[in-house]
């Protein structure tokens, strides 16, 4: 699939939950939402018929979100389904690292090739803070346990936030000199207004580069295969990779390579964008792949050239980054 920019389509992000066990402070309420009806979700059947059509069409990379996917029952063996398409999509996972020492092995066996793991803090306090919820300790014997499994190179997501936990960016970096971890810095995206956390805690780009550099010169890493938005670099001598995804200050849209389904079956071409193209109704209503393959084109048709979030400091709509799948 390319769309009207030139851009190859071949990521997909798909998420197959809206639920969570954490209510980290940029994501959501600390009440919480309302998660969508049990029969609004996808089943494994429906998601699995996405994946087909999509990996026909050119996706290569499927990347499974949430909510957390490991708090879905029975998503080891449709992560080993996604594995066993014709075309072998490269399959990862996005979590909060919860659950994954129980899961680690299997993920592995099913067919996974990697896992990321979103963590902002190596501290407990700071932890039941930013997530409020305990379980720092659980999410640590997490990354050893995929590390162990061989779910590789292991990748950690932390978004520094300016007064909560931007002075731990160069201890995250430290991660990468004896660990063949990947480590990346997130620009915090302006979610929604409903959240504690917004633009006056985003650290930009050059903040985060110039607190890098505090360790050592930057080598640039060159991407390879399918790949997101983070611009690489290498501390001298680490064993693993450093990266910075620049959402607002240096958009990376010129070189965005995917799109999303939710799991309540809509295809969003673009994040920080309202539109989305009901799916569900065309699953549930006919077993012709056909209109599938076609709405896909449409999305690819209809992706923006880009997002204008740093000129107007909008989100997603009313959509909360937990029900899209990031």
């Amino acid at each position: 699939m390319i769309d009207p920019f030139g851009r190859s389509l071949n990521y997909l992000r798909m998420s197959v939950t809206d639920r969570c066990n954490l209510r980290c402070q940029y994501c959501m309420p600390e009440e919480g939402i309302a998660s969508v009806g049990h029969g609004s979700i996808l089943s494994y059947e429906e998601l699995l018929r996405v994946a087909r059509v999509a990996s026909r069409l050119g996706i290569r990379k499927i990347r499974v979100t949430g909510g957390d996917p490991l708090v879905r029952k029975g998503i080891v063996n449709f992560l080993g389904q996604l594995a066993s398409l014709p075309e072998k999509p490269e399959i990862t996972l996005t979590t909060n690292g919860l659950r994954l020492a129980e899961f680690a092995v299997d993920l592995k066996a099913a067919g996974v090739n990697r896992v990321n793991v979103s963590l902002d803090t190596l501290r407990t306090d700071r932890f039941e803070r930013i997530t409020r919820r305990a379980g720092l300790d659980q999410v640590l014997a997490g990354l050893e346990a995929a590390e162990s499994a061989g779910l590789g190179p292991l990748k950690l997501n932390m978004v520094p936030m300016a007064g909560i936990n931007s002075d731990e960016i160069a201890d995250f970096a430290r991660l990468t000199l004896d660990r063949p971890w990947d480590v990346r810095f997130i620009e915090l995206m302006p979610v929604s207004s409903r959240l504690e956390v917004g633009e006056k805690q985003r650290v930009p780009l050059k903040t985060i580069l110039a607190e890098l550099r505090k360790l050592g010169e930057l080598e640039t890493e060159l991407p390879t295969g399918p790949h997101g938005p983070a611009q690489l670099f290498r501390l001298p001598g680490a064993r693993g990779c450093l990266g910075v995804i620049p959402a607002v200050s240096s958009h990376f849209c010129n070189e965005c390579n995917r799109l999303r389904v939710t799991a309540d079956g809509r295809i969003r071409p673009c994040l920080f964008s309202d539109q989305e193209i009901d799916l569900r109704s065309v699953l549930r209503d006919s077993a012709d792949d056909q209109p599938l393959e076609e709405l896909f084109r449409q999305a690819a048709a209809g992706k923006p050239n880009g997002h204008n979030l740093k000129s107007c400091g909008c989100g997603p709509g009313d959509r909360l980054m937990q029900q899209i799948g990031g």
